[in-house]
């Protein structure tokens, strides 16, 4: 099988390596926009060849777009016109709706599977790609309804060849769940970053101090802003709901400090050391 993927960086890189290892790809042409990322990707040898989206797309089984989602729901469509009634296309997106609404009344829709690797890192560019990256994490296919079987299947393949689990659920669920379990999760980080920047001017002393807890905890922060500012774009609403419930609760606990109400810190405490349980699972 030939596979076109678009956007050769961490995603894309690791799935074609995955792909590779498994020996579920025979051939891998990379489409990039950034030339180095191309050149880098061949010389790592996670692509086999270079090429432009048309030359790509024609010669290839099944096109996967690893790019933002903002550029993915731009280039969907266009990408869609080029293939034929035998070829699948994939994204791996973080949002789902806009992307699926973006070819709802498309042609070839049914060509179109939307898929969300449950993984990512800090880290970008195809030189931080992992082949193992997605052993054991969750794979959402939404929408499956809308896609042709013989595309779904096919998908369906690659997500048990990259050792992920398949979950399926509707685009505007999905939303909503990543909303609270990934999107807002690099807010914080990126808030409290932005706190310590803020009030400890002493960079040495943030790094003679700074513990594990706290590097992990503003590890997300290093996210790049070209990946993340479209997913709060796309995933507005749903990123707004679930931030006015954070800072909710980031009022409760600053009203228990205030008041030396440390039962009601402790509950507060106590209630959060469920996800333990629900985590350890």
């Amino acid at each position: 099988m030939k596979i076109s993927i678009i956007g050769v960086g961490l995603i894309g890189g690791s799935i074609a390596l995955k792909l590779k290892q498994k020996k579920a790809a025979d051939f891998i042409y990379g489409i990039d926009n950034n030339t180095e990322n191309l050149d880098e990707a061949l010389t790592l040898n996670i692509i086999n060849e270079k090429a432009d989206l048309k030359t790509g797309i024609q010669n290839s089984d099944l096109v996967i777009i690893a790019i933002p989602v903002d550029s993915a729901r731009k280039i969907l469509p266009e990408v869609l016109d080029l293939i034929s009634d035998q070829q699948t296309v994939m994204d791996v997106g973080s949002t789902k709706s806009g992307i699926v609404n973006a070819v709802k009344n498309h042609p070839k829709r049914s060509r179109f599977v939307a898929f969300h690797p449950m993984w990512g890192t800090e880290n970008h560019g195809p030189k931080s790609a992992v082949a193992e990256s997605f052993s054991g994490k969750a794979g959402v296919i939404c929408n499956r309804e809308e896609s042709a079987e013989d595309a779904l299947e096919l998908v369906e393949n690659i997500v048990k060849s990259l050792d992920m689990h398949l979950i399926y659920m509707n685009a505007e669920d999905h939303d909503i769940h990543t909303a609270y379990i990934s999107h807002i999760s690099h807010i914080t980080s990126y808030a409290l970053a932005n706190t310590v920047l803020e009030k400890e001017k002493e960079e040495d002393t943030i790094f003679q101090l700074a513990s594990s807890g706290f590097s992990s905890t503003v590890r997300l922060a290093k996210s790049h802003p070209e990946m993340w500012v479209p997913i709060f774009k796309q995933n507005k609403e749903n990123v707004l709901d679930v931030l006015n419930e954070h800072i909710s609760q980031l009022r409760k606990f600053k009203s228990a400090l205030e008041k030396d109400n440390f039962e009601y810190l402790e509950e507060l405490i106590t209630n959060a050391n469920k996800i333990r349980g629900i985590l350890n699972k």
